[in-house]
């Protein structure tokens, strides 16, 4: 197999599982670390004519992450194209293994075994928050409706407000995310890199949680760690 990733988890999901079978990925597929293959450009702004010229026998792309007509395009140049939908926890690792097989796995490998073990022993939060999660700022935009980290963030016992917003990344006034008064302000560093120096000074009197961006929007190997990593950083938010 020949495989080209558009999207940065599924390129360390598929090198980590399936070595050799990679041959093109974004600018952004930063893990693992020593990937050595052909840069195709973003996730937004891909390459189509390298793409093409990899001759790849699959591209993996996803709905949320990837431009229709950049994927339409690879389809009509005879490539096949496999799109992902990820909203939750479960569906990621649903799709984590179609791409998996797709890619020529043969069983389901054990660093998926052990995500799957890890998040179903999480046991009920003692306790829930509020929060808003900010994703951008310039203009600010949250987590919405219907989203993997949202999903990821009510198992660790994190109800952010803005989950029935009819948009699944909605732009909201820096005012109105004030106002909402939130137990905690969840900030990621990606896709904005919120910093210790970049996005709680907007939030005063409110406890910020800077988080890892790739344990909570990432589906792959980083779902492992995922709970351990994100409960540490909203716990030490809170004291």
């Amino acid at each position: 197999m020949r495989v080209v990733s558009l999207v940065p988890s599924l390129t360390e999901a598929v090198a980590e599982t399936l070595p050799g079978v990679l041959v093109g990925a974004t600018d952004w597929c930063a893990h693992p670390a020593d990937l050595d293959v052909t840069r195709i450009g973003g996730t937004k702004n891909p390459d189509t004519g390298r793409i093409r010229a990899l001759a790849p026998d699959l591209v993996i792309a996803n709905e949320e992450e990837n431009r229709a007509p950049d994927l339409d395009a690879l389809r009509a140049s005879g490539l096949s194209v496999l799109v992902t939908e990820v909203r939750g926890v479960p569906q990621a690792f649903a799709e984590l293994e179609r791409v998996l097989s797709a890619c020529g796995a043969r069983e389901r490998p054990g660093w998926l075994v052990e995500a799957e073990e890890v998040w179903a022993a999480l046991s009920r939060p003692e306790g829930r928050a509020t929060a808003v999660v900010p994703i951008w700022r310039r203009p600010w935009m949250v987590l919405g409706r219907d989203t993997f980290a949202g999903d990821v963030l009510a198992r660790l016992g994190v109800d952010h407000l803005h989950a029935g917003h009819p948009e699944r990344y909605p732009r909201i006034p820096l005012e109105e995310l004030r106002a909402a008064a939130p137990d905690l302000v969840v900030l990621p560093d990606e896709p904005y890199r919120f910093t210790a120096d970049d996005g709680p000074e907007a939030f005063p009197g409110l406890p910020c949680a800077l988080v890892s961006g790739r344990h909570l929007t990432w589906y792959g190997p980083s779902l492992r760690t995922a709970p351990r990593v994100l409960a540490e950083a909203l716990r030490a938010a809170r004291r």
